[in-house]
């Protein structure tokens, strides 16, 4: 995978990510992955899934990673949050 098109998923609603996915699929290539870390997971796996469902015929989950980053907040205290990545295919 070299010249990956990512849409971070964050706080937007749901329909901004779709969109966004969308237009890079049909402008940039034919995969994307969704980035996502702690409660934006749900919303990637929603966007995954309308994408797929609703909008795009043909569209596939080529690969679902999960993992965990160590994050450090701003009192110099460290956690762990969850990520997912997902890569969807034409």
């Amino acid at each position: 995978m070299e010249s990956q098109n990512i849409v971070y998923i964050g706080r937007k609603p749901l329909m901004a990510y779709t969109m966004a996915v969308m237009t890079s699929l049909r402008s940039q290539g034919d995969e994307v992955v969704l980035k996502a870390r702690g409660r934006a997971i749900s919303t990637a796996v929603d966007v995954a899934e309308v994408v797929r469902n609703q909008f795009i015929e043909g569209l596939q989950v080529k690969e679902i990673s999960i993992g965990t980053e160590l994050l450090e907040g701003m009192d110099g205290s460290s956690r762990n949050v969850s990520t997912i990545l997902i890569l969807l295919s034409k």
